[in-house]
């Protein structure tokens, strides 16, 4: 898609997880897209007159297809591409999104994000930084998106099991050597994730077809009551902050 201009969008249904903006075909019509990005969970599409934003939500997924394929019951926007082809989005849940922005740095959505877990604004010192003062647990703590995006609920307890911090100890308790750790052991388990392909639960599919595999080597997470493989003890599982946490008591502290 980069560097080819949109001819039209069809929006076939707007009740996303916010109104679809009724101006978005207009924004969006003759415009190139220069750049395809992304910030954590929205892709975004990039065009001299302002930048679209997509989440795919819980069930959203695009594709690229020939721009006469009929549309089924859940495609709900179509973006036509020049040369005959098509992005469609599909969202049996609706709760993904479709919004425009004119200053996509200042948008509400965009501007308080953290930094992104893999670049080199994200290490041990950030974290050190950003723990300074919080009681909160660390398991909430870098769960949260103001702080750093991506890292959901599966890959906080790897990356605290890898990192052996308890999920609960408070933030402003752990020493910036642990927290170098951690912040070591996040980009070490996404980066095994992303070659994975994911962690598939339900009914994710990667681009290429092909469900994640990451979860045929997770340590704790989903694994309550069977033998730790660092020390054979039973992983532990509490809910924590309204999120299934898995750990083990031996490993973690």
């Amino acid at each position: 898609m980069e560097g080819v201009q949109i001819q039209s969008v069809i929006v076939r249904d707007r009740r996303l997880r916010w109104p679809v903006p009724d101006n978005i075909e207009d924004n969006l019509r003759g415009q190139t897209i220069r750049s395809l990005r992304r910030r954590a969970k929205y892709l975004l599409f990039d065009t001299d007159k302002g930048t679209a934003m997509l989440h795919l939500g819980m069930s959203g997924s695009v594709r690229i297809i020939d721009q006469d394929e009929p549309a089924a019951k859940h495609d709900h926007i179509d973006i036509q591409l020049a040369g005959g082809k098509a992005m469609r989005f599909r969202d049996p849940r609706r709760f993904g999104s479709f919004l425009w922005s004119e200053n996509i740095d200042e948008h509400p959505l965009i501007r308080n994000l953290g930094p992104e877990p893999l670049g080199d604004d994200f290490d041990g010192d950030y974290l050190w930084a950003r723990t300074r003062g919080r009681r909160v647990a660390i398991k909430q703590l870098i769960m949260n998106a103001a702080v750093v995006v991506g890292v959901g609920n599966i890959y906080a307890s790897e990356s605290l099991f890898e990192a052996g911090i308890h999920p609960k100890r408070r933030s402003d308790r752990i020493a910036r050597s642990r927290l170098h750790l951690l912040a070591d052991a996040i980009k070490s388990v996404l980066g095994r994730a992303i070659k994975a392909g994911g962690t598939t639960l339900k009914d994710f599919h990667g681009s290429d077809g092909e469900p994640g595999y990451f979860q045929q080597s997770l340590d704790v997470y989903g694994r309550e009551g069977e033998a730790c493989h660092r020390c054979n003890a039973p992983i532990a599982a509490i809910v924590l902050g309204q999120r299934s946490t898995f750990y083990c008591k031996q490993c973690q502290r």
